[in-house]
């Protein structure tokens, strides 16, 4: 190697993802020293099937499926995680970091529940944890938050985090599809598991966002505080009239970080179509963050894939590097120094759209407009949009209002006789 250091990497997993990042090393090989004065080599790759991986990598050394050929060799100075789970991939960080090893992941569900355990655990042992592809793919989103936007406030954090319901919603938005149309076109194309939930359900999303309110707002944030709801009920009806009234809709995360407290919540919203988040197109992701400071900066790219991952985990691979090189890994670590109260969902405001099916008769609107008014809710525009035998399909848009207002007003709504039925509830942005 001419001389130049070589730094030795094991790489857990040899998936989608673990592929692009033994990949993205060997297109980097060259200039890896100019870069970064050093030369990241893989000493080992450690999978379940040792013959299916040492053919795909074509050398059957570097393959194990023993985890102490790794935490044991002391040449192994950074471990990268990419099998996903919480379960043995905790377990493996945990003793890696503990052994003084650098350790580079892009497990969002892990770094959601117990980043600040890892952390701790990186920072006792000045070693790197480091997890910029757990969050929006290839999009550089954690590192600007703890350095280039550390002279900010931030209070808002906000935007598309999952690539697949943007796709899915974006045939619905674009070619008329129901949900379950698109959602197979996204299977059919590898967008989609087989199994979607995590997706659908806005868990994937929630899981980001938890991550980066913590960071954004130096407090700690977990999933089980990020309120999820999905984008199985959103229907092409919803789509158009959403268009109609010149907005797009979403799956969007938003944590706020007001004076009492922090709100987390993920589910589909109505977006005015000349925001910038609307022309977010397919598969890809954006990032919306407002500081004091900076005031508005948007971040855009491929949020999941196999080389966009890997690029975000080699430069993470990277950055610990240079750290070794200079003796100061561990530098910056775990940046939640606050004790922020998490607001409940009750609790906070949204304006709404609703889609009623209602009887076709004398005083329903009044009766409808009078529920809301007497549960504090304000009416900004409500139309009838048109009729279907007996019943007609009313369209509410409501002012900002308390979500426990809202819900306080749905359930009178719902057990009106005239009122058939609650069509469609989604946010406004």
């Amino acid at each position: 190697m001419d001389g130049k250091r070589v730094i030795y990497a094991a790489l857990l997993g040899l998936g989608t993802v673990g592929t692009g990042v033994y990949k993205v090393l060997k297109m980097q090989e060259d200039e890896m020293a100019q870069k970064i004065g050093a030369v990241v080599k893989v000493k080992k790759v450690m999978v379940r099937s040792v013959q299916k991986a040492a053919e795909k990598l074509k050398d059957a050394s570097l393959v194990t499926n023993d985890w102490q050929e790794i935490i044991n060799d002391p040449e192994i100075e950074v471990v990268i995680e990419v099998m996903g789970g919480i379960h043995p991939a905790k377990e493996y960080i945990l003793e890696a970091l503990n052994a003084g090893k650098n350790v580079v992941t892009a497990n969002k569900d892990l770094v959601a529940e117990e980043g600040h355990r890892l952390l701790e655990a990186a920072a006792e042992h000045r070693a790197d944890f480091l997890f910029e592809a757990a969050v929006a793919g290839g999009i550089p989103i954690i590192r600007p938050l703890k350095q280039c936007l550390a002279g900010n406030h931030i209070t808002e954090v906000m935007g598309i985090m999952n690539g697949t319901t943007n796709f899915i919603l974006t045939k619905m938005s674009e070619e008329g599809m129901e949900f379950a149309d698109a959602l197979k076109m996204a299977q059919d194309l590898g967008y989609a598991e087989a199994d979607p939930t995590a997706d659908v359900e806005g868990y994937d999303a929630g899981r980001k966002l938890a991550i980066l309110a913590s960071i954004a707002f130096n407090s700690r944030v977990v999933f089980s505080n990020v309120y999820t709801e999905g984008i199985t009920k959103i229907t092409a009806t919803d789509i158009r009239y959403a268009q109609e009234m010149g907005c797009t809709i979403k799956l969007l995360g938003v944590a706020k970080n007001s004076g009492d407290g922090i709100e987390v919540h993920v589910h589909p919203m109505l977006i005015e179509s000349n925001h910038p988040l609307a022309a977010v197109r397919d598969s890809y992701n954006a990032v919306f963050v407002h500081g004091d400071a900076v005031q508005d900066a948007m971040f855009f790219g491929r949020g999941a894939g196999e080389l966009p991952t890997a690029s975000a985990i080699v430069g993470d691979v990277f950055d610990v590097v240079r750290n070794s090189l200079a003796g100061c890994n561990g530098r910056i670590g775990c940046t939640c120094y606050k004790r922020l109260p998490i607001r409940q969902m009750e609790d906070i405001q949204s304006r709404y759209f609703v889609r009623m099916q209602v009887e076709d008769r004398y005083g329903v609107l009044a009766s409808v407009a009078s529920v809301f008014g007497n549960n504090s809710v304000s009416i900004a525009q409500m139309v009838q949009k048109k009729k279907k035998g007996e019943l007609a399909e009313i369209v509410v848009i409501t002012d900002s209002v308390m979500e426990r207002h809202f819900q306080d007003s749905l359930k009178v709504l719902g057990s009106m006789s005239v009122i058939r039925e609650i069509s469609s509830i989604i946010r406004v942005y």
